[in-house]
């Protein structure tokens, strides 16, 4: 860096550090790309950010009037002649309020393209949700799925917990059924996690069971079942998870096993559910007491 890049792939803490440490200076940037940036904030990124935001030249900056409307102004040279107007571009599939307040602060009259609504799963995607209460039970209603014939490889079975990766993948194998498995989860090197991705996409591998790690940023073809073994801890990464499946115009389904550890977020999965032209609200899961209304956290309920 210290003798010049066109292009830096960097982590908010890391790319704050060498700016701090005065290894990178940034005042001739023009491109900023923050992908996945609901998710930064979810991890406690917030100040990161904007300190790497702050950190970018403001000779550059879009102009805050109607000539940022113009196609000729935002092609030509800012006027020092160094450097084009700066281009900031943030990628996110939901817009939780911090980061709309990053986008009001750094953004100049932000051009916002959509696709479906954000936060949604598309409707390409048919829900379906059991209540299926226990470890047992699941594994067999996960084999009788998988055993059905209704669903084609590559299929994507999301757990909560790393450990139970190893487990419900050797469990899949002893279905008998002649399907391949291969985890992904954060105890997995770079190189593993590349290699298993690359098993699925190719077609060695049949199923892929993993943690949330899975459930952002990556692009599987043709997934045509996404399983949650166990729901999702929030209404947003069960949108991630969902939305392996349903991609590039094609259909998918996403079948979830609910219990009564997951009253937290019953009332948004109702919600997500009743949203889906595709998709049939479960009689269980629209009479269930915790889905009547929205829940703080901790569990108690909230008038709306």
């Amino acid at each position: 860096m210290r003798n010049g890049a066109e292009i830096i792939i960097a982590t908010p803490g890391r790319l704050v550090d060498i700016i701090e440490r005065r290894i990178l200076v940034l005042s001739q940037c023009c491109y900023i790309v923050m992908d996945e940036a609901d998710r930064m904030i979810d991890l406690g990124f917030e100040e990161p950010v904007n300190k790497i935001l702050d950190a970018l030249p403001v000779t550059n900056e879009k102009p805050d009037d109607d000539t940022a409307e113009s196609g000729h102004a935002m092609n030509s040279f800012a006027s020092n002649g160094l450097a084009r107007y700066r281009q900031t571009m943030m990628y996110s599939a939901t817009m939780p309020a911090a980061v709309e307040r990053i986008a009001r602060k750094y953004l100049r009259r932000p051009a916002t393209v959509t696709i479906g609504n954000a936060g949604e799963a598309v409707d390409t995607v048919e829900q379906r949700v059991e209540f299926v209460s226990g470890e047992e039970k699941r594994k067999a209603r996960l084999r009788d799925i998988l055993a059905s014939g209704e669903f084609r490889a590559p299929i994507i079975v999301f757990v909560n917990i790393k450990r139970n990766c190893d487990a419900i993948a050797r469990d899949i194998k002893n279905f008998g059924l002649g399907m391949s498995t291969v985890t992904l989860h954060g105890s997995k090197t770079q190189d593993q996690r590349e290699a298993a991705l690359l098993s699925v996409r190719n077609g060695q591998t049949d199923v892929l069971v993993a943690t949330d790690l899975a459930g952002r940023g990556i692009d599987v073809p043709d997934v045509s079942l996404v399983v949650n073994f166990n729901m999702a801890p929030s209404i947003e990464s069960y949108t991630h998870r969902i939305g392996r499946t349903g991609r590039a115009g094609k259909s998918g389904v996403a079948l979830t096993f609910v219990g009564n550890e997951d009253t937290d977020v019953l009332y948004d999965l109702k919600m997500a559910v009743s949203k889906s032209s595709i998709s049939r609200m479960p009689e269980e899961l629209r009479r269930h007491e915790a889905a009547q209304q929205p829940r703080a956290k901790g569990g108690r309920a909230v008038k709306e």
